[in-house]
């Protein structure tokens, strides 16, 4: 009874978290859809507030000019978009590049203090209502500033998360086809998300806030725009989808590289949760806490341990002669770490077999759920960002 107990709350705890949660999601938007809000704003076509394009750079002088040409070519009224680049901390010539362009403000100092500190210290340079956050080796679309600013009509909107687009090259391999694949479906999520209450966390790609809700972060947070944003959300507001403003960026050159990423986002999750601690309180906060441990907490703790978990408890099921149902569950998971097993060693040959990259990568998220947990837990992940090799998005 045990061994069954074991088996069927890990294997629906996988499934709720990767699938269920989604369809849930799904059903309860359609639900309330069909109660329509009377308070909802018509579109304002005039409504062209002062906005700041922030961007953090460092040591981005291989592209820094591409990123600058692409934000000038932004659509939005001349004067009424103003620009901060800061290169902190870099010494490879991004900030006498960026000086050529007397339209942006830019702040340097050659301490490197990281990404943090570089937020925290811009922010005090921005004098308009609203801002947008940007990394330097992103491209965003020309309208992404008009489609985030009609969200704030709204007097409950903190914040807008634009998309983050990967591109896909033919000769990408298990890092772009399973880097590609998950943000499809994080974007799905977060737009159900959106439309049923709130986004559960931005990404730093491109993120806009209020700018008197921004918070000043501790210098080591880790996903700083994941915490910021749910600190908005915490004082009431929430933090609306637009797909129509995007950001694109180059998948990982290789998987080590993803790995840097991802073991790094992991560590910075495991302290999101304690910084954001009051987010388990459901009755203070019933819909956001529902969204935030479904959404989020669940893949952090206890879903990569399940899959454990569930492997070993059907094991010993099959193994004490439970049979049927229990020896294709066991035979589908062998089949499935073999495949991400396969994935890898085809990965690591340059193979082009992309079926075997969902398992893979799969896996691979999981597996750096647990090395970020052993940094985080050591005191080993440092805020400063080791930038990740990315293909070129020439």
């Amino acid at each position: 009874m045990m061994l069954r107990f074991l088996f069927f709350f890990s294997f629906l705890l996988v499934f709720y978290c990767y699938i269920g949660y989604g369809i849930l999601i799904y059903l309860l938007v359609k639900l309330k859809k069909l109660f329509p809000s009377n308070s909802t704003l018509q579109p304002v076509p005039d409504f062209e507030p002062e906005i700041t394009l922030v961007v953090a750079a460092y040591n981005e002088a291989d592209f820094i000019e591409r990123k600058i040409r692409n934000s000038l070519e932004l659509d939005y009224p001349t004067g009424k978009l103003r620009m901060i680049f800061i290169t902190d901390g870099s010494t490879d010539g991004t900030p006498e590049i960026i000086r050529e362009f007397s339209q942006i403000l830019l702040l340097h100092q050659p301490e490197r203090k990281g990404k943090v500190a570089a937020m925290n210290r811009a922010i005090k340079y921005v004098e308009t209502p609203y801002v947008i956050f940007s990394d330097a080796n992103t491209l965003l679309n020309t309208s992404c500033v008009r489609e985030i600013v009609k969200h704030y009509i709204d007097p409950r909107v903190g914040g807008v998360a634009g998309e983050k687009k990967i591109i896909s090259k033919q000769k990408d391999m298990a890092a772009g086809a399973g880097e590609g694949i998950y943000w499809k479906y994080e974007s799905l999520l977060k737009k159900l998300d959106s439309e049923f209450y709130t986004v559960v966390g931005a990404a730093g790609e491109l993120f806009s806030v209020k700018t008197e809700l921004f918070h000043e972060a501790a210098e080591d947070t880790i996903i700083e725009d994941f915490v910021q944003s749910l600190q908005i959300c915490m004082e009431g507001y929430v933090i609306r989808y637009e797909p129509r403003a995007f950001a694109v960026e180059t998948a990982s050159a290789t998987m080590r590289e993803e790995q840097k990423r991802k073991i790094r986002i992991a560590a910075g999750a495991f302290q999101a949760m304690r910084i954001l601690k009051n987010l388990f309180n459901f009755r203070r906060y019933p819909v956001l806490s529902f969204q935030y441990i479904s959404h989020r907490v669940l893949r952090w703790t206890l879903c990569p341990i399940s899959l454990i978990v569930c492997f070993i408890s059907n094991f010993l099921l099959v193994h004490y002669e439970a049979a049927g149902f229990y020896q294709v569950v066991l035979l589908a998971q062998i089949v499935f770490y073999a495949m991400a097993v396969t994935g890898y060693l085809f990965a690591s040959r340059n193979l082009k077999i992309k079926a075997l990259y969902i398992p893979y990568y799969f896996l691979f998220m999981n597996l750096s759920v647990f090395m970020g947990f052993y940094r985080f837990i050591r005191n080993k992940q440092t805020a400063l960002w080791e930038k990740a090799a990315r293909h070129s998005q020439h």
